[in-house]
C-alpha cells in the first residue's frame, strides 16, 4: 500500500521503483497506490506507465479520499492500473499537455507532444480494457468526472469510499492476474504500508520546479554579493549551498541549459557596469538575459508544477535590484580615497610615551611608533600630538 501525492515527478518515480521491488520481495498479491496528484512531468509520467504496465505485481490504483484528483498525469497512471477505483467525490480528467508552468504550450510544439501522449493513453487504456475514447477526450479537450460518473463511463472499475472498500470490492468480484482469478475477503488481507525515508521527502520538495528555480537565483545572489564584496562570509556560505541544491534538482529535471547560461550572462553583465561606463546599458541588458533565461529554463513538458510567469518576473526585478546594489558598493569603494599606509596615519593624534628633546617614542591606535618633531616644541610624556608626516617607520609630530 503507497500513497501517491503532489506533483509528478522523479522522486515519486524512484519511490514506485522502490515500492514494487519491496512488494516482490514480501510475495506481495497486489500493490494498492492511493493517489491524489495535479499532474507532473511528461517523461516521469511515461516512466511510471511503463513501471506499472509491466510490474511483476498486480497495481491497483484508489484515488482518494473524497476531493482527490488524478489530474494531467494522474489520468495516465489510472488508466495504465490492472484496477482502478475512485472515491465518489474525487475526480479525473484535464489530460492536455501545458508547459512548465501550466501555460499553453507553443503551437509550433503543440501537435506532436499532443500526438505523442494520444498514442500513450490510447494504448494503455486499450490494453487495459477501459474506455478509450474518453480518455482521449481527456486529453484532447481536458475532459473531467467525478468518481460515480467513471464508474458509469467504464472509466474506472469500482467506486469506494476508503481503501479497505476498494480492496474489498477487489476480492468479491476476483483478483485476474495471469490467467487466475484469486477471490478474498477483507478480513483474509494483511494490508502493509510502504513508507518512504527522509529522503523521499527532502528530494520531492527539491524537484518541485519552484523551489529548484528559488534556490538557484539565490543560491547565485549570494555567491554575487560574496564575489563583489568579499569577507561577508555567510551569504557565500549559504549562496553555494542553495546553488548546489538547485544545480542537483536541475540536473533532475527537464532543464535548458541555455536557460541557465543566459542568467549567468545576465550576472556578468551587471558586474561589467562597474568596469565600463555604459550609463546603465549593460544593467538592463542583464536583467534581461536574466528575465529570458528564466523563461526557457525549463523544457516545455506535459503537466504542472513550473514557474509561473509572477514568480519569474518578481525574482528577476530582485535579483537584478539585488545585483545593481552590489555594483553600488563596489563603485563607492573604488572612489573612495585608500585608507591605509601613510594616507591611515597621518592626521592621527597620538600619545607621546618617552621624550627627549627633539626625538621619542609615541603610541598610536595601539603601536608604538619613533617619533620626531620638526622644530623645537615643548613637549612632554602623556601629551597628545598629531601626526604631520611619515617617513618609513618615522613619525613627524607637532603639538595639537
Amino acid at each position: 500500500y503507497l500513497k501517491i501525492q503532489g506533483s509528478i515527478n522523479p522522486a515519486q518515480e524512484d519511490l514506485l521503483q522502490e515500492a514494487i521491488e519491496q512488494a516482490v520481495k514480501d510475495r506481495c498479491e497486489l500493490l494498492l497506490l492511493q493517489l491524489d496528484t495535479p499532474g507532473g512531468l511528461g517523461e516521469t509520467t511515461r516512466n511510471m506507465v511503463k513501471q506499472i504496465l509491466n510490474a511483476p505485481v498486480p497495481i491497483a490504483v484508489w484515488v482518494g479520499p473524497d476531493g482527490s484528483r488524478a489530474a494531467s498525469a494522474g489520468v495516465f497512471l489510472v488508466a495504465a492500473s490492472a484496477i482502478a477505483g475512485m472515491s465518489p467525490h474525487s475526480n479525473i480528467g484535464s489530460a492536455r499537455p501545458v508547459g512548465m508552468g501550466g501555460d499553453d504550450i507553443p503551437e509550433a510544439m503543440a501537435e506532436k507532444i499532443l500526438n505523442d501522449f494520444l498514442s500513450l493513453i490510447r494504448a494503455t487504456a486499450q490494453s487495459r480494457g477501459r474506455n478509450v475514447d474518453w480518455y482521449i477526450s481527456a486529453v484532447t479537450e481536458s475532459a473531467n468526472l467525478t468518481g460515480t460518473e467513471a464508474m458509469m463511463e467504464r472509466v474506472i472499475d469500482f467506486v469506494a469510499v476508503d481503501a479497505e472498500d476498494f480492496i474489498e470490492q477487489i476480492g468479491v468480484r476476483g483478483l485476474e492476474w495471469r490467467n487466475t482469478v484469486q477471490h478474498f475477503s477483507l478480513d483474509q488481507v494483511n494490508i502493509h504500508e510502504y513508507a518512504p525515508g527522509a529522503w523521499y521527502s527532502i528530494l520531492s520538495w527539491l524537484l518541485d520546479p519552484q523551489i529548484a528555480y528559488f534556490l538557484l537565483m539565490g543560491g547565485i545572489a549570494g555567491l554575487f554579493f560574496e564575489l563583489t564584496n568579499p569577507g561577508a562570509i555567510f551569504p557565500g556560505v549559504m549562496g553555494s549551498l542553495c546553488l548546489l541544491l538547485g544545480l542537483y534538482a536541475l540536473s533532475i529535471l527537464p532543464t535548458n541549459v541555455a536557460g541557465l547560461l543566459l542568467i549567468l550572462f545576465g550576472l556578468m553583465l551587471f558586474a561589467l557596469e562597474v568596469m565600463i561606463t555604459s550609463f546603465g546599458l549593460l544593467s538592463i541588458a542583464g536583467a534581461v538575459a536574466i528575465f529570458f533565461g528564466s523563461v526557457i529554463l525549463f523544457r516545455f513538458e506535459y503537466g504542472m508544477g513550473g514557474v509561473p510567469m509572477t514568480s519569474i518576473i518578481v525574482t528577476t526585478a530582485g535579483l537584478s535590484l539585488f545585483a545593481i546594489f552590489c555594483v553600488y558598493l563596489i563603485a563607492k569603494a573604488h572612489r573612495n580615497k585608500p585608507f591605509q599606509g601613510e594616507h591611515a596615519i597621518v592626521g592621527q593624534k597620538a600619545v607621546v610615551r618617552q621624550w627627549n628633546s627633539a626625538h621619542g617614542i609615541v603610541s598610536l591606535q595601539g603601536e608604538t611608533w619613533s617619533a620626531v618633531s620638526d622644530g623645537p616644541r615643548n613637549i612632554n610624556p602623556g601629551d597628545v600630538v598629531i601626526v604631520k608626516a611619515m617617513e618609513g617607520l618615522v613619525l613627524t609630530i607637532d603639538t595639537v
